[in-house]
């Protein structure tokens, strides 16, 4: 008996929905990176890009635990003197949630061609719509 081994011609991709409102940021973060890279596939191949597609809806509703709302920091530099930039995941979750939930979906997969690639196939929203219906996308229940 030979291991299974996925070919990058024979990978079926689905799309599913993920909805954050209630929970914590960092496990529907996680729960997303898994399913971006394949990991809940029983023919996952770690050299094989064999993820699925996912839709993160209701980004502003989830929630932080503990007191990283008012202590966590998020920091950029840009590349001139003295320009390191910061701001508290408190703005940063009023003003674009969107993009708190992006970097901490893009800090869970590999910093590898196959998590950039993984990382195209994310789609997030701060409201519940979206504009993926045509691709009728499952509920993903946890």
């Amino acid at each position: 008996m030979s291991t299974y081994m996925a070919k990058a011609g024979e990978v079926t991709r689905k799309w599913y929905i993920i909805d954050a409102a209630g929970k914590p940021l960092g496990r529907v973060a996680a729960k997303a990176a898994d399913i971006l890279r394949g990991k809940l596939k029983p023919t996952f191949t770690p050299h094989v890009d064999c993820g699925d597609h996912v839709i993160i809806i209701n980004c502003e509703k989830a929630v932080l635990t503990g007191k990283k709302l008012e202590k966590k920091l998020y920091q950029h530099h840009t590349g001139y003197i003295g320009g390191l930039k910061t701001v508290k995941y408190s703005t940063l979750m009023a003003e674009k949630p969107e993009f708190a939930m992006e970097l901490a979906v893009k800090g869970m997969v590999p910093d590898t061609t196959i998590g950039r690639a993984a990382l195209t196939r994310l789609r997030v929203y701060s409201g519940s719509e979206h504009v993926h219906s045509a691709q009728k996308p499952e509920e993903l229940a946890w």
